[in-house]
């Protein structure tokens, strides 16, 4: 829920609330009022101007009053979307949730780029099909890169904000006696940012791996499919007298199903040392 409504997310964090809810004894507004008013003028007039020339004109007022009164009726029977249960549900779970969610303004352009990239290496990882087939070990993939994603973008968040405030402090003019003070405040972002690129790239090189070992993965499916149809290829070829000649080839199937299977065992375990790296 809290991902799907960012847009709303900042606006509640900017101090917008929902207005409460005044069902079911919802108060009638003044135009309302107005109509319920007007309703017996109206049908007045128009006996007035039944029997006159002026019938078509009170026929024409007539019209427009019943057209305004379906207007409105139709507006009342829509409740406003300030009014919807899930606005109310959002709301209070994005005030019970404070504190425990970023969002995209809490990140400078830098900060954005590192966190995308460590989002992709870890939404490769959890969607790989090595992973579902339990080939990784998929269940701490499934507590470890969440928490490692949310570690990530906290220092992110955290380091964007204190470069917002240097920045600021920059473009105010510095004297020559504060910028000596600045240079180790510099030196700890540069720091802390190749810090968290470093966590970054760790989970890059552990997604490369398991890209290598799905690539594998799918091969070594491919060729097993292919050695299940050799019966009917060789039947084919006994038939036509031609078997001899694709000997070969058909051994060589199964050489390539042996080394995509040894491929995907050491590409696991390149996974697996990688994850071991990524821990420490």
């Amino acid at each position: 829920m809290l991902r799907a409504n960012a847009p709303l997310l900042s606006r509640i964090r900017a101090g917008w609330s929902p207005p409460p809810s005044t069902r079911p004894g919802r108060r009638r507004s003044p135009s309302s009022v107005a109509l319920l008013a007007a309703t017996p003028v109206v049908i007045a007039l128009m006996a007035v101007l039944a029997g006159t020339t002026l019938a078509p004109a009170g026929f024409v007022i007539l019209g427009s009053f019943v057209f305004v009164v379906l207007v409105k009726v139709a507006s009342m029977s829509e409740a406003p979307e300030e009014e919807r249960p899930q606005l109310r549900r959002l709301y209070e779970q994005a005030r019970w949730y404070d504190g425990r969610y970023l969002l995209p303004e809490d990140f400078d352009e830098e900060a954005a780029q590192v966190l995308a990239r460590a989002q992709r290496a870890i939404g490769g990882v959890l969607r790989s099909h090595v992973n579902a087939e339990g080939l990784l070990d998929d269940a701490r993939n499934a507590m470890m890169l969440p928490a490692q994603e949310w570690e990530i973008a906290r220092l992110l968040a955290k380091l964007s904000a204190l470069r917002a405030e240097h920045r600021q402090l920059l473009a105010s003019g510095v004297a020559p006696e504060v910028a000596a003070v600045l240079e180790p405040l510099e030196r700890a972002l540069a720091g802390s940012e190749a810090a968290v690129v470093a966590r970054v790239e760790a989970l890059e090189r552990y997604a490369g791996h398991v890209a290598e070992a799905e690539r594998a993965y799918h091969a070594r499916g491919q060729i097993e499919e292919l050695r299940a149809r050799l019966p009917r290829y060789e039947e084919l070829l006994a038939e036509s007298g031609a078997d001899s000649l694709s000997v070969p080839e058909l051994d060589r199937l199964a050489e390539d199903a042996d080394r995509l299977e040894q491929t995907l065992r050491r590409s696991v375990h390149s996974a697996h040392e990688a994850f071991r790296h990524l821990e420490g």
